[in-house]
């Protein structure tokens, strides 16, 4: 069929359901719904056999649903409605919810149901709930629906008592800063936790902090740190620790209360956002990983399990600023000096990475400085990842990578990505060349055309289009809270393989070879010039488009390369490119490394 996504925005779910329907065999563009954009001249314009909106704040005109079918996809359960769903769930507790998938009618959400999938409620934030059990969920839900509606022969399930299976409708309102509003003298650390969660990464939750109104950004529990409830007590990792009546939670992130006629303001890392008014606080080291009894949050994590170690990292909205880069290429360096054999980079929920950080680049008092620092920083951490020659590593993507992120991944022996992962391994939307090795790489697994392609298309990709091109090596299917035990499973039987001393001897070569050739620092210089040329140049289309993804600026029309048909052909393009793609040291698909295309490598 040919599908056309109406969405308010291309967000992580909507590229699910973008990527996941074309390895399906379906057609799909896209329409942002905009004002002053009419949406039925759109829909007109692209004649779809089904209108699908993921993620939609307005309502489909009844222009458009009575002409076509028109399928709303719902974060809620059967019967459930409303704006704020997802957050009433955090914020009351719920262990369970779901997603439904319905007709577009006159009534928000009172549409027939063609699906409804169920899924559990993990204690994280929304934005992690949204992209992982809830987006499995949806697509279950999108792709069975879309499933009934092409056989001619279901009937939907209306909503209402004229049903024989009657659910009763709750209508939930939006939730606002009235509710959402923390009392820190009277709510525990539980109570403070749902609010935070329900409300990240956005509206965020409205309040007063050094005497400014601040809206405050995720929330992770504290086990030691004590207080009067209400204070600051420590930094760690630009994050701040503020004491509640029972405990303490860390807040990374603070975005300041937009002034009257005003910019709109951006998130930053709290300690940073709050620049002089912050008070002298003591900053505290990371944990110690060795003792699991202590609860308290830490964005870089490592852990050991015989000859395996995992170097976790987690970001929020996986940007890496300079300041991060440093800190985890010195976290790695240590995980290097390990006795192990193979090291998972990754391994955790939710996004792997999106390479640099946009938001702190912005806030920069020189933002091309600041972009040259966050560059080389990446690179760096790249360097090294590709220059470890005594042992295997592992990129175990969890959620969504991009860019500079996808880069990172693409550096380590075997990248392992979750199944619902999404990929966007190009720049060019941010008006960049890109760096971070891409030129060795990219083509390096996947061949010069291809590898010209995917940057030139700039769409999203699904971990099984990119495992069928060579770019990911292994695709885990699970949810997203086994994928971390799961990858611990695969790394420990990597490194009891008896091939595997073999490969590691094998990478330190091949790694020589290429030195005495055309050496690492070659790739890096090319790039790095052009980056730098972009970054010097105030008038280069980055910096507008940096400041329009900062301050989360609508586009004006929907960007042409979505509005084309787009399906995906992986397997004949791998196969037609197959001659150029340089060789890669086999992947671990069981005692035989053998790719998912057919092609054949010794471990």
């Amino acid at each position: 069929m040919h599908i056309l996504l109406v969405a308010s925005a291309f967000n992580s779910l909507t590229q699910r359901v973008h990527v996941e329907l074309r390895d399906h065999g379906h057609t799909v563009a896209v329409e942002l719904a905009l004002p002053e954009r009419p949406l039925a001249e759109a829909v007109r314009r692209h004649t779809p056999d089904l209108v699908l909106a993921p993620m939609l704040k307005t309502a489909i005109p009844r222009e458009v649903w009575a002409a076509y079918p028109c399928f709303i996809v719902h974060p809620g359960p059967f019967g459930d409605r409303g704006p704020s769903s997802l957050d009433w769930a955090i914020q009351r507790g719920a262990d369970r919810w779901g997603v439904t998938v319905l007709q577009a009618v006159e009534a928000m959400d009172a549409g027939d149901v063609w699906a409804s999938v169920d899924c559990v409620v993990p204690p994280v934030g929304k934005s992690d709930l949204y992209r992982g059990e809830i987006a499995d969920a949806a697509l279950t839900a999108v792709l069975l629906a879309v499933e009934r509606f092409a056989s001619g022969t279901h009937t939907p399930r209306p909503q209402g008592p004229a049903h024989a299976e009657y659910t009763p409708v709750r209508i939930r309102p939006y939730l606002d800063q009235s509710v959402r509003r923390i009392d820190w003298d009277a709510d525990s650390t539980e109570t403070v936790l749902r609010k935070l969660r329900a409300a990240d990464s956005q509206p965020g939750v409205l309040d007063v902090l050094c005497g400014a109104e601040w809206y405050l950004h995720g929330g992770h529990p504290e086990g030691g740190l004590r207080g009067a409830p209400g204070e600051l007590l420590a930094t760690r990792a630009g994050a701040v620790c503020r004491a509640t009546t029972d405990g303490a939670v860390w807040i990374p992130e603070l975005r300041r209360r937009r002034a009257q006629g005003q910019p709109p303001t951006y998130k930053l890392p709290a300690a940073q956002a709050l620049g002089d008014r912050l008070p002298s606080l003591p900053e505290l080291a990371a944990p110690d990983c060795a003792d699991p009894r202590r609860r308290t949050w830490t964005d870089i994590g490592y852990r050991e399990e015989g000859s395996v170690g995992v170097l976790s990292f987690s970001f929020p909205g996986g940007a890496m600023s300079t300041t991060q880069c440093r800190r985890l290429l010195d976290a790695y360096r240590q995980a290097c000096a390990r006795p192990t054999s193979v090291l998972v980079l990754g391994g955790q929920r939710d996004f792997f990475s999106n390479g640099i950080h946009l938001n702190v680049i912005e806030a920069a008092e020189d933002p091309a400085a600041e972009s040259w620092a966050n560059i080389n920083a990446v690179d760096d951490l790249v360097e090294a990842v590709l220059t470890t020659t005594d042992r295997l590593v592992v990129a175990a993507v969890a959620g969504n990578a991009a860019a500079g992120g996808m880069m990172l991944a693409l550096a380590a022996d075997e990248v392992w990505c979750r199944a619902g992962a999404v990929l966007n391994p190009h720049y060019r939307l941010m008006g960049l060349y890109g760096s971070e090795y891409w030129t060795y790489t990219l083509p390096r697994r996947v061949g010069a055309a291809t590898a010209d392609r995917l940057l030139g298309e700039a769409l999203p990709m699904s971990a099984a289009s990119a495992r069928d091109l060579g770019l990911v090596d292994r695709v885990v299917d699970c949810g997203p809270g086994d994928f971390a035990a799961e990858v611990g499973r695969l790394a420990a039987r990597l490194a009891a393989l008896p091939g595997s001393p073999s490969r590691i001897a094998a990478k330190k070569a091949e790694l020589e070879r290429q030195e005495c050739g055309e050496p690492l620092a070659a790739f890096r210089e090319r790039e790095l010039s052009r980056m730098r040329r972009t970054f010097d140049d105030p008038d280069a289309p980055y910096h507008a488009l940096r400041r329009a993804f900062v301050h989360k600026r609508r586009p004006e029309s929907t960007p042409p390369h979505l509005g084309l048909a787009a399906t995906t052909a992986t397997r004949a393009a791998a196969g037609a490119d197959r001659s150029t793609r340089a060789r890669v040291t086999g992947t671990a698909l069981d005692d035989l490394s053998r790719r998912p295309d057919g092609w054949y490598e010794e471990s």
